[in-house]
């Protein structure tokens, strides 16, 4: 019993150094990537905030995104804020938290870029801003970019990220759909480039309008693409889906994305897409 005891001692001496090493190790050190489960040193994500192994891109704040995507920004329309159609409950407060947060009028950050010699027109939605939803400034937002790239012949590039229509705006919010797709019609009419790049994740109303409307569509590893949750999906069906149905990858298998993209490779991908479409109009007396 007495070596029991002595052996019962020493273990609860052990989980409380244990515990207290713990107290004395800041939170956030150490990060598990999503999606294969490496385990990263906070600082070896880098600015990119990309899996070392396996590439998926970590969510990332819009301006973040736009330090090291592009050489030159210049906003536009930074003075469009929601004024709450519906009234909804707690909605003042979540987008006060959410303009805080992410520095942001809303949930798209919009404007002129450039990246070498390469000018078009960005838009850049932001996952952290009430999870990228669409509202009616997003949506304002991005057809005035439309409008202007159309007026101003200029390519177009958007990053989406989104859970879909922003539900405290209801019908406000569905119609931007329609709006934004209108708008990107006519840019196309134009003979105008509009690449999307798909990030994680891009699903609901987004998906379903003008992120799958690019004359290329690009995606970055593993992110999540599709319309209906899997959930949703499942409780629809009365089935269960495979666990990988709406990756990126299987995306891209079935046709509906042109190539996957890796962060690191972005910026000079991009600058190689919009010369060749620049060239391509100059051949053509554009």
């Amino acid at each position: 019993m007495k070596l029991f005891d002595e052996a019962n001692t020493v273990q609860n001496k052990q989980v409380k150094a244990n515990k207290a090493a713990e107290k004395k190790v800041p939170a956030g050190l150490w990060v598990a990537c999503p999606k294969c489960g490496y385990e990263i040193f906070h600082q070896d994500l880098g600015p990119l905030r990309e899996c070392p192994q396996c590439f998926y891109g970590f969510r990332i704040k819009a301006k973040k995104r736009l330090s090291w995507l592009v050489d030159e920004f210049i906003p536009w329309d930074e003075d469009l804020v929601t004024d709450d159609p519906l009234a909804f409950p707690e909605y003042a407060e979540k987008l006060a938290k959410a303009q805080k947060s992410t520095e942001l009028n809303d949930s798209v950050l919009t404007g002129l870029a450039q990246i070498a010699d390469q000018k078009f027109a960005l838009g850049i939605m932001d996952p952290y801003f009430i999870m990228g939803s669409l509202g009616k400034v997003t949506g304002e937002k991005l057809t005035r970019l439309f409008e202007r790239a159309t007026k101003e012949k200029l390519p177009v590039v958007v990053f989406t990220a989104s859970g879909g229509a922003r539900m405290q705006e209801g019908i406000h919010a569905l119609m931007q759909m329609a709006k934004v797709s209108n708008a990107v019609a006519k840019h196309s009419e134009a003979g105008l480039l509009y690449i999307a790049v798909l990030t994680d994740p891009t699903t609901g109303g987004v998906t379903a309008s003008f992120g799958m409307q690019g004359d290329l569509i690009l995606a970055e590893p593993h992110a999540l693409v599709g319309f209906a949750g899997k959930r949703v999906i499942e409780q629809t069906m009365h089935q269960r889906i495979p666990a990988d149905l709406q990756s990126a990858e299987t995306v891209l298998k079935n046709g509906f994305i042109d190539a996957i993209v890796k962060r690191q490779d972005q910026k000079q991908t991009l600058a190689q897409l919009l010369r060749f479409h620049q060239k391509e109009g100059e051949a053509n007396g554009k």
